[in-house]
Formats: C-alpha cells, structure tokens, sequence
C-alpha cells in the first residue's frame, strides 16, 4: 500500500524515469533487490548504511531518499543510517538540494557539524541528518546491509565489521561543480539519480 509524501516530493518522484536506467545499473542493482526482499520475505527489520567517504553528499542523498521512497511503497520496519569512513559535516547543498526537492528539512544544532531533521511525511518519523563515522553508536551493529555510495570508500572499506552484506553502488560525486554555475544542476542531477534507482529498487519488491 503506497503513503503519501509531502507534494512537492510527490511530483518529484512521479518525474522519475526508471527506464532510463542503464542494463549494467540494473545488474549493480540487484544485489540490494535481493537483500531488502529477503528481509521483507522473512519479515525482518530492514536496516540499510549508506556509506561515502565523507557522509557530506552522496550518502546523505541515499539515506533521505532510500527512507522516503520505502514509505512511499509502504515498506515496514525499514530503518536507514548513513556514514562516512571519516566525519566531517552534512555540505550545506546537499541540504539546499533536498529543500528544493520538497523535504523539510530543519536544523536543530549548529557548529562544525550541524544536526538535520529531514522530513517526507505528515506522519513519518523524519531522518536525523549529520556527518558521522560509519561505525558512530547512532548507527547499526549488526544485521544491516552496508552500501557503498562512492568508489574511495568501497576501495577503503574491503570489509565493514557487522554487516550482512555489503553492496557497492558508486555515484559519481558533485563536489567536482563546487564553487562552480553548475553546481545547483549537478546536486540536483545526483539527486535525482539516487533517488531514481532507489525508486527502481523498492518497485521491484
């Protein structure tokens, strides 16, 4: 049974195109189909750690969207975390970018690393943005799959200590548009990636 999300995030995710989505995606896909059906089949708890180098883009972008997206297609007991192999801080675009997209997305600390409430849904519980280690105590211990967002940390991390499975999903980072006219386009373009192949993802359950 599909639950609502915010409209604007409902328009977003009624834009995404899954047949855009290359046959050799798909095939890197699979592995994470597989795990989160498992789970469902067995009826188990979901948990699912996005991990990037810095957990400042790409990680937080798959947390957000990996969590509204199971609500969207009524995934119970789905729980998603992210972190990096270091911390350093949520990069204020990609919170712009989620905001943008429709999220409510709310600071309630600030300093070096700033805390996010980020929510989808009137009735939701909404994630918990920051920067973290992947192995800080806010995340899972064990039974999770770990998915890898970027290609540093699936060379840095051949093994990440808890997990089921470990699942490397790389996307091409949009720091490389820093500074640049195109960087509100590229997060944007990362987003929706993200966002689309998850959609793909959570469709085939």
């Amino acid at each position: 049974m599909k639950k609502k999300l915010f409209p604007k995030i409902e328009e977003a995710v009624r834009s995404l195109d899954i047949q855009s989505i290359p046959d050799e995606r798909k095939k890197i896909l699979l592995p994470l189909i597989d795990y989160i059906q498992s789970k469902v089949k067995d009826r188990e708890e979901i948990r699912l750690n996005f991990i990037c180098t810095h957990n400042s883009r790409r990680s937080h972008l798959s947390q957000v969207w990996a969590q509204a997206i199971g609500h969207h297609f009524g995934i119970n007991r789905l729980f998603c975390y992210s972190g990096g192999t270091e911390a350093t801080a949520v990069f204020p675009v990609t919170a712009k970018t989620l905001s943008s997209q429709g999220f409510e997305v709310t600071p309630f600390s600030e300093g070096k690393n700033p805390v996010y409430s980020i929510k989808f849904a009137d009735n939701a519980h909404p994630v918990t943005g920051f920067s973290k280690n992947y192995g800080h105590a806010f995340n899972p211990k064990s039974h999770f799959a770990a998915v890898l967002t970027c290609s540093q940390a699936d060379e840095d991390c051949p093994f990440i200590a808890g997990a089921e499975k470990r699942i490397p999903i790389p996307y091409e980072d949009p720091k490389a548009f820093d500074s640049t006219p195109q960087q509100t386009q590229k997060y944007l373009e990362c987003s929706n990636k993200i966002a689309t192949e998850l959609f793909y993802v959570f469709s085939k359950l």
